[in-house]
């Protein structure tokens, strides 16, 4: 595999023919403050190359892009930081839809193939260079574009790759920006019947803006600090399949073993992962473990915030529990407390920690988990990840960009297959080389290899 070439750069801006109805300025909830301090997202989809006449081909990309754009301001707008309040060290955000445009970076790398991707069982590293604004945080997006899109052409496919602003939205929220733009690139709609609500949710007596801790001097040591240690360089993820039969039999045994038909297959399959590491870092029975896990709460608060809030609507929270406890607990012990800890999440214990944010504002700030007691989940199996069709076909494989991976990071995704999941996990080489040779884990693994 070679290197990459860039063929050019451009920005896109929603049609400015078309008057904007969306509110200019959005002011931000706790939810998507706390993003601040964290790397922009990236995200990518490849595809095989049916492509005949490329540059006629990106054309299309960039007008569609922009036609969805005017339904999605946030996305070519600019965040806006109001530094130094009258309490002197406080400061504020929103975003302003004023249109500044997206970037769209279109490259070629001809010595690198799909097999190369595909069939790799770890991410390769080229994978890094297939995303636009790598290292750039959240906060930097006063005047980084919120969303930047590159098109790599293969020497038979075509990567896209996403990177996006965390503030702007969540990941649910993101794909649903994708999946409108690839409809809108083949041609199926001209606008979008389901407009997506902007405006954030508010606690009953918050005014907006909301009052957070943040100096100009914080934000220019941290911008020096991410230009000084930034590497390009990303931790081992190794990627990992599972059948919808095997995902079956691991909720069908987690069920038994915790006397309940309450834990779903991905609590199940979940736990399996969880269980594994454990054991295989041979840790202290006494010492404690924990799983990070993101829940989704649009559906949970009363009224429910409904499907089209476009913004950031999930919260994470932590299951603890003894090494030892887990690890004689089989699927179903650990399987189990996920199982509750995610059911207790609806409206009162959602609302009290966006109390508890006011109260005591903190950000999300990228850094190494310590792989020996804890792994956060990144990412769902419900996103619509492999319908993106831009014209030539859907998508073949789903692959993120280094942004924000650190040990312990799991990324959960769906397969190709229907009900089969994928789950990218970033852990050091010697307990990923572990969980592929260790028959009890790789007997709930599949081979993977799209037919070329």
């Amino acid at each position: 595999m070679a290197d990459i070439k860039i063929i050019s750069t451009s920005s896109i801006q929603a049609p400015s023919s078309i008057i904007d109805q969306s509110p200019k300025k959005i002011h931000l909830a706790p939810w998507d403050l706390k993003f601040l301090k964290f790397e922009m997202n990236q995200e990518g989809l490849l595809y095989h190359n049916p492509i005949n006449n490329v540059k006629d081909q990106i054309q299309q990309l960039k007008h569609s892009l922009s036609s969805t754009l005017h339904f999605f301001p946030p996305f070519t707008g600019r965040l806006v930081i109001v530094l130094e309040h009258e309490d002197n060290n406080t400061a504020s955000s929103y975003l302003l839809c004023n249109n500044a445009g997206a970037a769209f970076v279109h490259a070629v790398a001809d010595n690198t193939f799909v097999a190369d991707i595909l069939q790799s069982t770890y991410i390769p590293q080229i994978l890094c260079s297939f995303f636009p604004q790598s290292g750039v945080k959240n906060f930097e997006g006063t005047s980084q574009p919120l969303l930047a899109v590159q098109v790599t052409e293969l020497g038979d496919g075509i990567f896209i790759g996403f990177t996006f602003n965390h503030v702007v939205a969540d990941g649910k929220s993101f794909y649903r920006f994708v999946n409108s733009w690839a409809e809108i690139s083949r041609g199926c709609n001209k606008i979008i019947t389901k407009l997506p609500t902007f405006e954030r949710w508010f606690l009953d007596g918050v005014d907006p803006p909301i009052r957070f801790p943040f100096t100009k001097e914080e934000m220019m040591m941290m911008k020096q600090h991410s230009d000084e240690n930034f590497k390009p360089q990303s931790p081992p993820v190794r990627i990992f399949h599972f059948t919808k039969e095997k995902i079956s039999q691991l909720k069908s045994k987690a069920n038994e073993e915790a006397n309940t038909n309450k834990i779903s297959s991905l609590q199940a399959l979940l736990n399996h992962l969880w269980h594994f590491v454990t054991g295989a870092q041979k840790l202290d029975p006494h010492e404690e473990t924990c799983y990070i896990i993101v829940i989704d709460f649009r559906g949970r608060m009363v009224p429910p915030l409904g499907e089209n809030y476009f913004g950031n609507g999930v919260e994470g929270d932590v299951v603890t529990m003894k090494v030892g406890e887990l690890l004689e607990g089989g699927l179903g012990k650990g399987a189990w407390e996920m199982h509750k800890m995610i059911d207790s999440h609806f409206d009162e214990k959602v609302k009290s920690y966006y109390k508890s944010w006011m109260k005591n504002p903190y950000f999300i700030k990228q850094g190494q988990t310590h792989a020996s007691d804890s792994l956060v989940i990144a990412h769902s199996p419900k996103f619509n990840v492999y319908d993106n069709d831009f014209g030539w076909g859907k998508a073949i494989a789903a692959r993120s960009g280094s942004a924000n991976n650190c040990y312990g990071k799991i990324s959960v995704l769906a397969g190709v297959e229907e009900g089969s999941i994928e789950i990218h996990a970033c852990l050091p080489y010697e307990i990923l080389e572990v969980m592929g040779n260790d028959p009890y884990f790789t007997d709930v693994i599949i081979s993977h290899i799209a037919k070329l």
